[in-house]
């Protein structure tokens, strides 16, 4: 009898529709059901939209983090990873049902895969937006079309955490009902429409185009006049929840959500990336237990700092730029003198870079005593003059003192390099000067 009765209703459904254009639901055959649509529906996530139609009704959950926390993908292909995730979730009481939940099924995966096709078009640069982006969207109510609905809510949930998308995109699913030689292309198609239908069109895009397609059909094909009727009719109904979209957030927010880590990022030389690091992750753990931010460094010498707190962000940036800086001819430091030789002074510029300071560059009048001049502690201002291939630092006094009027031309620094011996003292003090 079941049976029977589903013939009955099944033949019915589809003549209504062929010949009435009458919907199970009473709607036109290119309208849309009751839309819905709304932002920060949960308060301490980083995005969240909530977005309904009719019956369906999808929340969708967005998550920023560092890029170090990207997805790493290990299957047939060589290893790589995905900086956006979007994931679909299909509890079962979202069509007033109960069971056993378990790891997401080869339909849930679909749609997620779907849907992650459909929004990763329009997602900013990494260059310009550095973060893994995850969504996760939770279907709290289904009567057909749950994988499109979770494109619009994710679209929502990406502008109102901040992420600087191109385009919002939205998705609707077309269904069809053909007996050969009539057709009926139908807009929003709802479950009874799928079940007793003939295709399941699933058409995601922005004003601008399309951006993910999947359709599913029962029957041999359709015609080149079906397909472009049901696009047709798709772009008329992607508008239509474009616009409401977009009066719910006109724009992506110019800020994240406060819970959202900030990030800077820095540039640096490739050859310094190890120094950042340190010996084993020593350097960089040391910095990130310091001030509690995390730090990604790729091989291009692109350091990317995050954190929810801006005061600790600044902090790692002075550590490092502190680890690479180099000392640069012309520049002047305020330094302090760390050793006393008798061919000159040794300075330290900053951090581990000292310079040495010969006697003849330390007054214009001439002296044969350097501890006349310096004592080990005190605090002067040098120029660097030259740094050779072996990056060795000398710097000089007295070129930032007035030169006595009576005083000989100064002899050219640069053309003469230090004795030897000096040399050889300043590499060695390099290479015994103690970490920290």
């Amino acid at each position: 009898m079941a049976e029977i009765l589903e013939r009955m209703e099944h033949a019915e459904v589809r003549r209504l529709i062929t010949e009435d254009k009458v919907r199970p639901d009473g709607r036109k055959v290119d309208e849309i059901r009751p839309l819905d649509a709304e932002v920060d529906y949960l308060p301490r996530v980083h995005g969240s939209g909530l977005f309904t139609r009719g019956q369906t009704q999808a929340l969708s959950v967005l998550t920023l983090a560092p890029m170090g926390e990207t997805q790493i993908v290990d299957g047939l292909d060589p290893e790589y990873k995905k900086r956006f995730m979007h994931h679909y979730n299909f509890p079962q009481y979202s069509v007033g049902e109960t069971g056993r939940y378990g790891a997401p099924g080869r339909r849930e995966i679909g749609h997620g895969a779907l849907g992650e096709r459909a929004l990763e078009q329009v997602l900013p640069s990494l260059e310009d937006f550095p973060y893994a982006i995850r969504l996760v969207a939770e279907v709290l109510e289904s009567n057909g079309s749950s994988s499109q609905a979770s494109i619009c809510a994710g679209t929502l949930a990406l502008m109102a955490g901040g992420v600087p998308i191109k385009a919002p995109v939205a998705g609707i699913a077309m269904g069809l009902i053909s007996d050969g030689s009539n057709y009926t292309v139908l807009t929003d198609i709802q479950g009874l429409e799928d079940h007793f239908g003939d295709m399941d069109f699933k058409v995601a895009g922005t004003r601008e185009g399309i951006t993910a397609l999947q359709m599913d059909i029962k029957i041999a094909g359709i015609t080149a006049e079906i397909l472009t009727e049901a696009l047709a009719q798709a772009k008329k109904a992607r508008f239509e929840i474009l616009d409401l979209i977009e009066a719910t957030i006109p724009a992506p927010r110019p800020e994240l959500a406060p819970t959202a880590p900030k990030i800077d990022t820095i540039k640096i030389d490739v050859d310094k990336i190890k120094i950042v690091i340190g010996k084993g992750g020593e350097t960089i753990d040391k910095i990130i237990a310091e001030t509690g931010v995390k730090i990604d460094i790729d091989d291009e010498g692109n350091v990317a700092i995050y954190s929810s707190d801006q005061d600790a962000i600044n902090r790692a940036k002075e550590i490092i730029a502190a680890l690479v800086r180099e000392a640069k001819v012309d520049e002047v430091y305020h330094a302090k003198v760390v050793r006393i030789e008798k061919f000159g002074a040794f300075v330290n510029l900053f951090d581990k870079t000292d310079a040495l300071v010969h006697i003849s560059e330390m007054a214009w009048t001439r002296t044969n005593n350097v501890e006349d001049l310096v004592q080990i502690g005190d605090e002067v201002d040098v120029k660097v003059i030259k740094i050779d291939a072996k990056g060795r630092v000398d710097a000089s006094m007295k070129v930032l003192l007035p030169r006595p009027p009576k005083s000989d031309k100064p002899r050219k620094h640069h053309d003469k390099p230090h004795h030897p011996k000096a040399h050889k003292e300043q590499q060695e003090t390099k290479a015994e000067k103690p970490e920290g």
